[in-house]
């Protein structure tokens, strides 16, 4: 297997204000939200990073896109650092979040064509990417309607498209069906799996078992932004359901922590 992203030691803590201390009943200045992470992705499979929420997960994905730069460790993506190179990294990835909030004002047509000059697309290949994207999702129909008249599981298939509007090799997703209808989810995980079958690399952060037991090829557990267990999804089950097995795996981490 072809080693396309390495994370090594990757740290990332956040000072706490007077307000969220009291919110969170610490009298702690700063919290760990990420410690001394490490784990491989492979050529042309799914990572599921799963765990609780308040884990890590989203803070992980977002020192992978270089949102956000770690306090200490690094990670190579497709050869490139994400503390030295993040401009590279950039052109290298795709990344979604079901946070992520688009202009209302505009229209799928306007943004794709945004992102896509955004990411130096040449204009033929970005038109014909944007003709099967679009056929692909059925945003064909709504390609001149602006965002705020869209439903929301069209929001999020205009968000998925746009990620990849450069054809990346490596795409990273934070919770990529949260809030999604059945069907609209369905669309999300289907499409993943073609493009694991294109040999892309796709990361997804969740807290859902069935997600991860359908998609991915190998899952990385966090609790309380550490990796407690990386491996394939079948060694990381041990001959259990992945959520009984999850739940071995909290319990006897959070006698450890007692």
């Amino acid at each position: 297997m072809e080693e396309i992203l390495r994370v090594e030691g990757l740290t990332k803590t956040f000072k706490l204000s007077p307000k969220q201390q009291k919110l969170e009943r610490t009298r702690d200045k700063v919290r760990v939200a990420v410690e001394d992470l490490r784990f491989s992705a492979y050529r042309g499979e799914i990572f599921g990073l799963l765990g609780p929420n308040g884990a890590g997960k989203t803070t992980t994905l977002r020192m992978l896109a270089t949102l956000i730069r770690p306090d200490s460790g690094d990670a190579v993506m497709d050869g490139c650092s994400v503390v030295r190179q993040p401009d590279q990294v950039r052109r290298r990835i795709g990344f979604l979040t079901s946070e992520l909030k688009l202009e209302e004002f505009f229209t799928p047509n306007y943004l794709f064509d945004f992102f896509a000059a955004l990411h130096q697309v040449d204009p033929a290949v970005a038109e014909r990417r944007k003709r099967e994207l679009f056929a692909r999702f059925g945003i064909d129909r709504f390609a001149e309607v602006k965002v705020a008249d869209l439903s929301t599981g069209m929001k999020q298939k205009v968000s998925l498209v746009i990620s990849i509007v450069h054809d990346p090799e490596i795409i990273i997703f934070d919770e990529p069906t949260n809030g999604l209808d059945v069907l609209t989810a369905k669309v999300v995980t289907d499409f993943l799996q073609e493009l694991r079958a294109e040999g892309k690399t796709i990361i997804v952060s969740t807290h859902i078992f069935s997600l991860i037991e359908k998609i991915c090829d190998r899952v990385g557990i966090i609790i309380s932004g550490k990796m407690v267990l990386c491996d394939t999804l079948e060694r990381v089950k041990a001959g259990k359901s992945l959520e009984d097995r999850f739940f071995d795996i909290y319990a006897e981490t959070a006698g450890e922590d007692q």
